[in-house]
């Protein structure tokens, strides 16, 4: 699975898995892959305890799963996050 992506791809996936307002379906529809993907993925390119450390952080968490978001949340960031220089 991880060879199939760049590091600059996996970099960015990992990234948004530790986003909180980036849901999972957006990495599925960027990148391909389901939750369990990006758990397997998690779990195979972190270090034990920061896998952990995620696990523990995303579970449950409303933000990170489209369908647990309150209805007028459809953005994935917050719109001062990225700013033009």
């Amino acid at each position: 699975m991880t060879s199939t992506f760049s590091p600059p791809e996996l970099s960015r996936i990992i990234e948004m898995a530790w986003e909180d307002r980036t849901p999972f379906e957006a990495i599925e529809h960027l990148y391909g892959l389901g939750e369990k993907e990006v758990i397997h993925l998690m779990r195979r390119q972190l270090k034990p305890s920061s896998f952990r450390l995620w696990r523990k952080r995303v579970s449950g968490r409303r933000t990170k799963h489209r369908q647990l978001r309150p209805a007028g949340v459809n953005r994935g960031y917050c719109p001062t996050q990225y700013k033009h220089r």
